[in-house]
């Protein structure tokens, strides 16, 4: 079966499961890129504020092809970044007996879900919430204009539970979903854990951090969607020598960050780090941390991260994936608006309790093995 999938560029928490879709005797997937100009590779972050290319392979393994972008201010950062006169044809070409198609928020995969619907099955992915949905009219008008999206599609793989209840909110009945969690390659971050524990051990020492100091981390982009300035916070009200924080990122905050952590030399700063090293920075920390206050913050699969590789966490509520990744008590906590102290208490024990983290540990690498790419794969042949 033949399985044309509209992505609009290579993301490396994809070209995994693409390859090992490819791998399967069932299907056959064609990836069609429809941001032409990523096909050079790195490419500016202005929220990193850097050029990011990525050190794994990404278009090894599957076939793919870059469809030639139109649009005169090309990228995904609005609805007309994404245009691709000869999109429709490329596909027909390839004569799919379905399609996949990421997003909607871009003329060309609009306009293939319109092209395609009723005539072969139209599968969706995404992953938008209702975390951030305020009443008012604006709400009114956005549902009613999704529900017209939506019924152009036979199937969409949710990622969680709080993406399933946005898809049902906009018109889809329970038979149309299927679940295909949000993952990434936990078998990457798991192995080989004593090389990268040994590694982190090393790592910290050289960063001055003493074998019986507790690191909070926190990993990602210093921006105010990911609100790292809770870290701050945290250190203003936990009055402990041996706590240290480490920020690992770079981003517009970076600098303002810095200066209010300025006088507490228990605080320390890394630079955006490559995802090759990233087994080995999540294991700098022993509770990794997600406060982010949004809008948009859909799932946050730093968390997957930082559990496949044995990691606690502590995570916002406004983070999509804290309902299904997070079990207080058995692998961490979840942050609300409201229980600041409460997350103080945490981290607080964990200090006093460290026998406490093996068990966490545990749960974290159990819970995530429901979120991998296995699933993924399992739901498209299912469907198949």
């Amino acid at each position: 079966m033949r399985l044309a999938i509209i992505s609009s560029h290579p993301i490396q928490y994809n070209a995994p499961w693409f390859r090992m879709l490819a791998e399967s005797a069932r299907i056959h997937p064609i990836v069609f890129y429809t941001w032409g100009q990523s096909a050079e590779g790195a490419k500016y972050d202005p929220d990193f504020g850097r050029r990011i290319e990525w050190d794994i392979p990404l278009l090894d393994g599957y076939e793919c092809r870059f469809v030639k972008n139109t649009a005169a201010d090309p990228g995904t950062h609005h609805f007309k970044g994404i245009i691709n006169p000869g999109l429709i044809r490329e596909i027909q070409d390839c004569k799919p007996d379905a399609i996949l198609v990421f997003g909607w928020s871009f003329h060309s995969h609009l306009q293939c879900i319109r092209h395609f619907h009723g005539k072969i099955p139209v599968l969706f992915r995404g992953d938008s919430t209702l975390l951030d949905e305020q009443p008012g009219i604006k709400k009114l008008m956005r549902r009613t204009f999704l529900k017209w999206v939506y019924r152009h599609i036979d199937l969409a793989l949710y990622v969680g539970s709080n993406n399933k209840d946005y898809f049902l909110a906009h018109g889809l009945k329970e038979d149309q979903l299927v679940f295909a969690p949000h993952a990434v390659d936990n078998d990457r971050f798991a192995e080989p854990d004593e090389i990268y524990s040994q590694q982190a051990k090393d790592w910290r020492s050289r960063l001055g951090i003493g074998e019986d100091e507790w690191v909070l981390l926190f990993a990602g982009k210093l921006e105010p969607k990911k609100n790292p300035a809770f870290l701050l916070e945290l250190a203003r009200n936990i009055d402990n020598p041996k706590l240290r924080i480490l920020m690992v990122g770079n981003g517009i905050l970076e600098d303002e960050l810095k200066k209010a952590a300025k006088d507490d030399e228990r605080i320390l700063f890394l630079d955006f780090q490559n995802q090759q090293q990233m087994p080995v920075v999540y294991r700098l920390g022993h509770i990794f941390v997600l406060p982010s206050s949004g809008p948009g913050e859909t799932w946050g699969l730093a968390v997957n991260e930082a559990m496949a590789c044995g990691r606690p966490v502590l995570v916002s509520d406004k983070a999509g994936c804290a309902v299904d990744l997070v079990r207080e008590n058995e692998n961490g906590f979840v942050l609300t608006g409201n229980n600041l102290q409460e997350c103080v208490k945490f981290i607080s024990r964990s200090l006093e309790n460290r026998d406490d983290l093996p068990g966490m540990s545990r749960n974290s690498r159990k819970i995530i093995q429901e979120f991998s790419f296995r699933r993924i794969i399992d739901a498209l042949e299912n469907i198949f």
